[in-house]
């Protein structure tokens, strides 16, 4: 067994390698990368993680990504926030902004229900989904969650939460295929799926 092993550059391959979508291969290119880098460009890259952990917040009202108490999108007075896109993650808002086809808000979830992985309704910013419909003038609400089996599930049970509330209830389209994450999903087929959706 091979006896090449240095401490620190280990280290950095197993925090890289905690990162999503990154294996131990990719964490090792990145980890020789930043090595060979300008001790500039560490510094940078270290700075930015902790301006980014000690800046920024969640949105306290959407729960999309913030640096003051309302993100960004919540703030601006320009976008419709008669509706509201109902989303998984922050990379979705992130990919729907991206379209450039949606101007109203968003309500970040945090995931989806899913029983096998622990998640359930308690653990979702559902409560707060309903609070907005009944506090605010909400005409529609646009499911806009990945089309999975949670995310289906998740999708069938707000609307069902929300069916009473005189909201519209609608879904983007199946123009993204089942499976498929938004963050992934190019920009025309997410612009097209958010001006085809359709009424639940």
């Amino acid at each position: 067994m091979s006896q090449f092993r240095i401490a620190s550059l280990d280290n950095l391959v197993s925090q890289l390698s905690r990162l999503p979508g990154i294996g131990r291969k990719t964490a090792q290119r990145l980890a020789i990368y930043i090595l060979k880098g300008s001790e500039e460009y560490a510094g940078a890259l270290s700075g930015a993680i902790v301006d980014v952990k000690q800046n920024t917040r969640l949105c306290r009202q959407c729960f999309n990504i913030a640096e003051d108490t309302l993100c960004a999108i919540c703030a601006d007075t320009t976008r419709d926030s008669s509706k509201i896109c109902v989303v998984e993650d922050i990379v979705d808002v992130m990919a729907i902004e991206s379209s450039n086809e949606y101007g109203g808000v968003y309500h970040v979830l945090g995931g989806v229900i899913s029983p096998l992985a622990g998640v359930s309704v308690e653990d979702l910013k559902i409560r707060e989904l309903v609070e907005r419909v009944r506090a605010g003038d909400i005409r529609e609400v646009v499911l806009a969650l990945n089309l999975s089996t949670e995310g289906e599930a998740t999708m069938i049970y707000l609307s069902q939460l929300l069916k009473n509330h005189s909201v519209e209830i609608t879904r983007i389209a199946h123009g993204i295929p089942m499976g498929s994450h938004l963050e992934f999903v190019d920009q025309t087929t997410i612009g097209r799926a958010i001006q085809a959706r359709r009424k639940i």
